[in-house]
């Protein structure tokens, strides 16, 4: 099986992975809302490049709070309904996810960049929207957990205990398959905005019920794309929308 994460809009090389004919996981994040690299996405066509310049420079200063007050002015200067053109955006972007995945064997979750919902209706019915379950894929017990941790408010991050929970009802897996990482430094930093995706329910999760493999995905530059802890092969799969590779699961 090929898994992949955080695909951005990325659909024509996404096309390509899909026509290998292999089972497909994808693991998040399939809008661009925002390009730190670029400027390019949904929310710089919405409310401007100047100011997801502004966002990005505090974002890597790690002035959250900051960034959100000149968000909530930004918005209120506009005089637009900025919810609905991102969601307008968003639905457009999961049309083009669904003509990829159409006829392919593949099996999707969200991440914090995701509208749930959305993504859910715009899976087609050769695929699975999978969140909160455990699928055998090729004799592998699969469990998938989606979305990312609390940050800013979107909707497609999961509170603490909402993430316990749904790992709780899992049980013990195979494989764990989630968007955001474990609990562990290397793996959750980013080296180049220096924020953490860390996740204490996974890493909690992954001690008790140690899995052999956490496929995951959420951080684009982690200071370590893999580590041992315990019996279980953590694996951060990549940024999708940069690479254009798959990460491919061999037994």
């Amino acid at each position: 099986m090929l898994i992949v994460s955080d695909v951005h809009d990325a659909f024509e090389a996404l096309e390509a992975v899909a026509s290998s004919g292999e089972t497909l996981l994808v693991l998040g994040d399939l809008v661009n809302l925002i390009d730190y690299r670029t400027l390019e996405g949904i929310l710089p066509d919405v409310v401007g490049r100047d100011v997801v310049a502004a966002l990005a420079s505090l974002r890597q200063a790690n002035q959250a709070g900051l960034a959100r007050d000149m968000w909530v002015e930004r918005v209120a200067s506009l005089g637009i309904d900025v919810g609905s053109h991102v969601a307008t955006r968003m639905e457009r972007q999961y049309r083009r996810m669904h003509g990829v995945l159409d006829g392919i064997d593949a099996y999707v979750t969200f991440g914090n960049a995701d509208d749930p919902g959305l993504l859910a209706d715009n899976v087609p019915a050769s695929a699975r929207f999978v969140d909160g379950e455990v699928v055998v894929i090729e004799g592998w017990s699969v469990g998938f957990a989606g979305g990312g941790i609390p940050k800013v408010g979107s909707s497609g991050e999961v509170s603490h205990d909402d993430m316990r929970r749904k790992l709780s009802d899992l049980g013990p897996v195979d494989v764990l398959c989630t968007h955001v990482p474990p609990d562990l430094t290397m793996l959750a930093e980013d080296v180049i905005s220096g924020s953490s995706k860390a996740s204490g329910p996974v890493l909690d999760y992954i001690d008790e019920h140690q899995p052999r493999f956490h496929f995951f995905g959420d951080v684009h530059q982690p200071r370590a794309v893999s580590m041992v802890r315990g019996a279980t092969v953590c694996r951060n799969v990549g940024y999708f929308r940069a690479t254009g590779r798959a990460w491919e699961f061999v037994r």
